[in-house]
């Protein structure tokens, strides 16, 4: 499969977790971390979030640094679920957003247009066909990709081992087993087909740890 180099960022406590059970996770790590994770979308071509990670947080994407290169930000969104009043459709004509979505119809779809939102039609009339996303990103020149939503994404790209790198931030923290994983159900029944990493850095960044994983082959 073509498909761009894709890496995973994970901000997250001790125990994997990137929020409470409620939703709340302002700030599981620390300002170090958070300076160092808008820096490093600086070195990809594109970003990519779900649906819900664009509905609930709300972000921007952005580096937010002055002579860093702002990558196109892309979401899974079926339904197309996201505000027109969010952040990324109100800075689209600034930095490009790209929404893959059942729906390319309809007043939604054109005030999203009208806003420099770029809808592209899924390839399956239900969950975005990975496959032939990341070929049609490959297509269009994306070679590199970095994933920032939460834990169905993450468990959708490592399903089908198409996370190369994992940039992982992890917080001095605890929150618990009720609180919502970094990682979904991988649906693994056997050890042998458990996803292995090498890991090739790490660093501290205040109280927080950073450690890079390339994926063993």
């Amino acid at each position: 499969m073509a498909r761009p180099q894709i890496t995973l960022k994970l901000a997250t406590s001790l125990d994997g977790k990137i929020a409470l059970k409620n939703g709340m996770s302002e700030w599981i790590t620390g300002s170090k971390s958070r300076e160092y994770g808008r820096k490093l979308r600086s070195n990809y071509d594109a970003i990519l979030i779900g649906s819900n990670t664009a509905v609930l947080d709300n972000p921007q994407l952005t580096t937010r640094i002055d002579g860093e290169n702002d990558p196109i930000r892309i979401v899974f969104d079926t339904n197309l679920r996201i505000s027109e009043k969010s952040n990324l459709v109100l800075t689209a004509k600034k930095v490009p957003v790209w929404i893959f979505s059942n729906v390319i119809s309809g007043n939604k779809f054109e005030e999203l247009s009208d806003h420099g939102v770029r809808i592209i039609r899924n390839s399956s009339s239900s969950n975005i066909n990975l496959t032939s996303a990341m070929q049609l990103l490959s297509e269009k020149g994306v070679k590199s990709l970095l994933l920032e939503g939460g834990g169905v994404l993450a468990s959708s790209f490592l399903r089908i081992d198409a996370v190369d790198v994992i940039e992982w931030f992890r917080a001095p923290l605890i929150l618990g087993g009720d609180s919502r994983d970094s990682i979904s159900d991988l649906g693994l029944i056997s050890m042998d087909f458990v996803k292995r990493f090498n890991r090739i850095q790490i660093n501290e960044l205040g109280e927080d740890t950073h450690e890079t994983y390339e994926r063993i082959i």
